[in-house]
């Protein structure tokens, strides 16, 4: 069933010569539960996709839909709040806060919002994390792929509908790199959460369910690789 639909979505920088087309009239459909990885060279505007997708950005025309909505519809306040508690973002580099603990950083979204956290929910995160025995820990206490779990509890801290990460294993090695990939999968099969993925990393993109490759702009290919 479809959950996430981008119509002719156009995202252009500059004026008259000096225009550039970051993404040029892409469409694309993405179903409930599907783990997609977004391939492409650097500047090639995966990443002003994901930032499309997951409302961090309105388009110079196009739009988004979630669940059948159109997401730009909504003014800037009910768009943060409408990232909030139905995107999870995950990006490259941690932004976590450093005086916070790894509790207080999962749970900055719900805080944010005005409303408590669920124990449990937090309790199983930590458990899915590995962070048990860390929770209390501030983020220079961290290894670099520990705070990146950080990030992904922070992320799925409110259940979203959607979890959106962009290279989210860029600063990590091999091995914590795999980690992060084994959660993303763990928490796509286990929430049937909806995962987009924007990866240089062929192996990464290669775990996913589908691959889609994009070249100046435009989608090039768009493959399952996996039901």
């Amino acid at each position: 069933m479809e959950l996430l639909r981008a119509e002719h979505l156009v995202k252009t920088y500059g004026k008259d010569e000096n225009v550039v087309a970051a993404l040029d009239d892409v469409s694309l459909s993405i179903d409930k539960g599907d783990f997609v990885a977004i391939i492409g060279a650097s500047g090639s505007g995966k990443s002003t996709l994901l930032h499309m997708l997951g409302g961090v950005d309105r388009p110079t025309s196009g739009t988004v839909y979630v669940d059948g909505k159109d997401i730009f519809k909504q003014n800037d306040e009910q768009l943060a709040i409408f990232r909030r508690r139905e995107i999870g973002l995950v990006y490259q580099f941690f932004n976590l806060i450093p005086v916070l603990t790894v509790v207080e950083n999962i749970a900055m979204p719900v805080l944010l919002d005005h409303r408590k956290v669920n124990p449990e929910r937090m309790d199983e995160l930590l458990d899915i994390l590995k962070l048990k025995e860390r929770k209390n820990f501030y983020p220079g206490q961290l290894s670099g792929g520990q705070q990146q779990r950080v990030a992904i509890g922070r992320a799925l801290i409110n259940a979203p509908t959607i979890l959106l990460a962009d290279e989210p294993t860029g600063n990590l090695d091999s091995k914590n790199s795999q980690e992060v990939v084994e959660l993303l999968k763990y928490s796509n099969a286990k929430y049937n959460q909806t995962t987009v993925l924007i990866t240089h990393d062929e192996n990464v993109a290669l775990q996913a369910k589908r691959i889609i490759t994009i070249q100046d702009g435009k989608i090039r290919h768009d493959e399952v690789i996996r039901k």
